[in-house]
This record gives structure tokens, sequence and C-alpha cells, in this order.
């Protein structure tokens, strides 16, 4: 488990692939969450 392999995010940062454990994007905050810090300002 490192460099080489394909379903870490280390291996997939070697290898410059994307996928599941390294998307593009960050994920989002749920509206739910939101909301609560919204109420506390």
């Amino acid at each position: 488990m490192g460099k080489g392999d394909k379903k870490t995010r280390k291996g997939k940062i070697a290898m410059g692939s994307y996928g599941k454990t390294r998307p593009h994007t960050e994920k989002k905050n749920k509206p739910a969450e939101a909301a609560v810090i919204a109420e506390k300002k």
C-alpha cells in the first residue's frame, strides 16, 4: 500500500489518476450543516 497501489490516494497521486479516493472537486457542506452555522451567527 503505497505509491504503486492504484486504490490508494498516494498511488493515484503518483500515477496522476483520479477516482473515488481522489475526486477533482471537494465535497460541499450539507444544507443542514450550513443552516446550523448560519443560525449561530
